[in-house]
């Protein structure tokens, strides 16, 4: 995956099983490195990811927000991120910024023959928001809508101190019939630019597709 700002791009990923699974990004997303082949070859393309972001800001404001995605790398690989990507827009003369995160991770064995009522079920049962149960073009899928509290690191804050702040997400988790679930997020602190954002997820999610080992199309049961 490049780091370079793209239009309309597909993106693809293999999971266990020889499933692969396709996706489309709207334009307009910087996205993070993942396919580095060593961790200076990482920091330099963060570096440069960094350049891009905050083309305004100096130098070492650049490195710093760049160190702080590199400190993210372990959540990102203990998670299952297989993609992460960040845009900004202004939203009615608001500057927001939102991200989209693909993930791979391992559907709980006691999901049984309704994996996505028992995601649901589980989703309900932690609180974490609002819950659905929705039909894609590619399977049976569970909503989430909430927020959550995350912060910043003082060395990107006017004050110097780490500042916690709120992030409205949706998150869609899709369970594939090789034991493990696809899961799509995306996350913005800025409240302005939640209908805009939130209608160009629902695209991202409408446009994955899974396909077998010979390429053709599957459709997950439910």
């Amino acid at each position: 995956m490049t780091t370079d700002t793209v239009g309309e791009t597909r993106h693809g990923l293999t999971g266990s099983g020889g499933i692969e699974v396709r996706w489309i990004m709207p334009e307009g997303f910087l996205e993070l490195p993942f396919e580095a082949d060593d961790l200076d070859e990482l920091a330099q393309e963060l570096v440069e990811l960094g350049k891009r972001a905050l083309p305004g800001a100096d130098e070492e404001v650049q490195r710093q927000w760049a160190a702080m995605c590199a400190a993210h790398y372990d959540e990102f690989i203990e998670a299952g991120v297989q993609y992460a990507g960040f845009v900004t827009a202004e939203v009615d003369g608001v500057r927001c910024t939102a991200t989209v995160n693909v993930s791979l991770m391992d559907l709980d064995e006691r999901a049984g023959r309704n994996p996505a009522g028992f995601i649901a079920s589980t989703l309900r049962h932690l609180e974490l928001g609002q819950i659905g149960e929705v039909q894609l073009p590619c399977g049976p899928a569970v909503t989430c809508v909430g927020n959550r509290s995350a912060s910043v690191d003082g060395s990107l804050t006017q004050t110097g101190q780490a500042e916690s702040f709120w992030t409205s997400f949706v998150q869609v988790q899709i369970p594939l019939d090789n034991g493990t679930v696809l899961l799509l997020e995306m996350g913005t602190p800025t409240i302005e630019g939640w209908d805009v954002f939130s209608a160009m997820f629902a695209g991202v999610v409408k446009s994955v597709r899974f396909f077998d080992p010979q390429g053709g199309p599957l459709v997950m049961p439910g």
